[in-house]
């Protein structure tokens, strides 16, 4: 793949990913709807049909150079992160790819990719390997995921920061799993890891973060 085709494809997937497109003049309904099919696996049959071949060459390296650009870099990231979910649902290798999102995330961060991208969703989206992959720095990601959740809500226009104040609060929410458990226990059960008694309790009322955000 040369140069010009991996930024076709690479468009593409940002294209499908962000229906909002790159103007700030959207419809607060219109834009939560898109968060809700984002996050709730309302695209998975699409990505299935459109992306696994895709989502197999990422996750096997084969589309690291993407990272050269930012745009690229998120697309990555989009892939790796939130593609793997919907390709391997329901398996362990659905987070598999959670410590390559990361680095790829952590790398943008100071590089200054995630500085120059235009729009809050995209910024959403790039810093969501932060909450995604468990580890010992897992507590420290979050804090600072919240802080760049807070300052992409303080920057958007009003009549979408209430759904951005909402990220923030998902956010804190992870951050309260995490710092009660020390990882997602939601994944127990795929990952064939043993629950604890609070763990098996938090799974049976099915409380997760990405299912209450924008709740009040």
């Amino acid at each position: 793949m040369n140069n010009d085709n991996d930024a076709q494809v690479w468009q593409e997937v940002l294209d499908f990913w962000f229906p909002e497109g790159r103007s700030l003049q959207i419809d607060s309904t219109t834009h939560k709807d898109y968060w809700f099919w984002r996050m709730r696996g309302g695209a998975d049959n699409e990505i299935v049909d459109r992306f696994s071949d895709l989502t197999e060459k990422a996750a096997a390296g084969h589309l690291d150079h993407w990272a050269s650009e930012p745009d690229g870099r998120l697309a990555l990231i989009i892939v790796l992160d939130q593609f793997s979910r919907s390709v391997w649902r329901d398996s362990a290798r659905a987070f598999a790819q959670d410590p390559a999102a990361l680095r790829l995330t952590m790398e943008g961060l100071s590089n200054g990719h995630y500085a120059t991208l235009s729009m809050p969703w995209f910024k959403i989206v790039f810093g969501l390997p932060l909450g995604h992959c468990e580890g010992d720095d897992h507590l420290e990601r979050l804090d600072l995921l919240i802080q760049l959740r807070q300052d992409i809500a303080d920057q958007v226009p009003a009549q979408l920061m209430p759904i951005y104040q909402s990220l923030v609060k998902q956010a804190q929410d992870v951050r309260e799993i995490i710092a009660t458990f020390g990882r997602h226990p939601h994944r127990n059960q795929l990952l064939v890891r043993p629950s604890t008694p609070a763990e098996e309790i938090y799974i049976v009322e099915k409380q997760f973060p990405h299912l209450r955000a924008f709740k009040n």
